[in-house]
């Protein structure tokens, strides 16, 4: 699978766990345990891992990102 791909995957799993996030600090409601069949539910921590390991892949994301800015198009063409 390209790269591109897994930053995508990676970053819905961010996205969904901030969402998570947000309604457990606001409603006190865990959507993830929810759906999943509750909190010590093998899936729901199976996707609490996922998203925990999504959010560190993330971290990679800004390494690639400030490489890709530092060089000027006039370096590229050598």
């Amino acid at each position: 699978m390209r790269s591109r791909t897994w930053d995508y995957i990676a970053l819905s799993l961010v996205i969904l766990g901030a969402i998570n996030w947000g309604l457990i600090g606001l409603f006190r409601f865990d959507l993830i345990a929810v759906i999943f069949g509750g909190m010590e539910a093998v899936f729901s921590r199976i996707i609490y891992t996922l998203i925990a390991l999504a959010g560190l892949y993330c971290l990679s994301l800004f390494g690639r990102e400030y490489h890709h800015h530092t060089h000027t198009p006039a370096e590229h063409r050598g």
